[in-house]
């Protein structure tokens, strides 16, 4: 089919505590989040999932993410172009879900559908208060897919979004997070959004956790089931944030 997917840098954030990535788990460790926008291109038109960051002021201002850092070379506009992505012939753009670090610059792709889970978009513009801020929606900032709403597309439960991209419900972390199945000339890889947000997510504990949920989540009992969901997938996981994807870089 031709398919393949592109890492795409957005920026990081340092030394977050392990327990926060892996529930009660790692407490004496820190991790490294890679902040990312992934590509699919080799399709009638290049794909996005997710749009990465708001710039690294904003950030420290509205999230207080004091550790958050951004070079100038992944300033999102220079990334796409040193990929060779035109903004304007992206034709699509699917997310995992609605917190700040995978939906903003929505505005950087004027003629893309944006293909969201119906529960996310709901839970986005009124989420209990504790998540207010995960989703931007707060006195002094606005949900950033507010921007594009006329060119939201919303679905409901699995859906072919274009030939050998589906996008798979996986709830738990939000309400409508979902992953992306890409089937590519190498086999198949899932971009997993928040769900796995790094390798050690889905490594499991080596002991009695196959898999660890991330220290942020909604519901823990749909976060096991949608574990059991990627499970039967057959395909290869791409956490949300791992370093160690961008080292890749190409999957496919």
């Amino acid at each position: 089919m031709g398919l393949k997917i592109i890492a795409l840098p957005a920026g990081r954030v340092r030394g977050v505590p392990g327990s926060g990535v892996t529930f009660q788990r790692n407490a004496d460790k820190t991790f490294d989040l890679a902040m990312m926008m992934f590509a699919i291109t080799g399709g009638e038109h290049t794909v996005m999932v997710d749009t990465g960051t708001s710039d690294p002021d904003f950030v420290r201002e509205q999230h207080g993410y004091t550790r958050f850092e951004r070079a100038e070379a992944e300033e999102p506009l220079r990334v796409l172009a040193d990929a060779g992505i035109d903004p304007a012939e992206v034709g699509t753009v699917i997310y995992t879900h609605l917190h700040w670090d995978h939906c903003s610059n929505p505005e950087l792709f004027p003629n893309a559908r944006f293909i969201v889970q119906k529960d996310e978009l709901a839970f986005a513009m009124d989420p209990v208060p504790i998540f207010r801020k995960a989703f931007q929606r707060t006195a002094t900032a606005q949900p950033p897919i507010l921007s594009v709403l006329g060119q939201v597309e919303t679905i409901q439960g699995r859906k072919v979004i274009a030939p050998g991209i589906t996008a798979v419900p996986l709830p738990g972390h939000t309400p409508g997070s979902q992953g992306v199945l890409v089937e590519t000339d190498a086999g198949k890889f899932l971009l997993a959004g928040d769900c796995i947000d790094r390798y050690e997510n889905w490594e499991g504990d080596g002991a009695t956790q196959s898999h660890l949920p991330s220290g942020s989540f909604i519901n823990l009992i749909d976060y096991y089931e949608s574990f059991e969901v990627i499970e039967q997938l057959g395909a290869e996981v791409i956490p949300g944030h791992d370093p160690r994807v961008l080292e890749r870089r190409v999957f496919g």
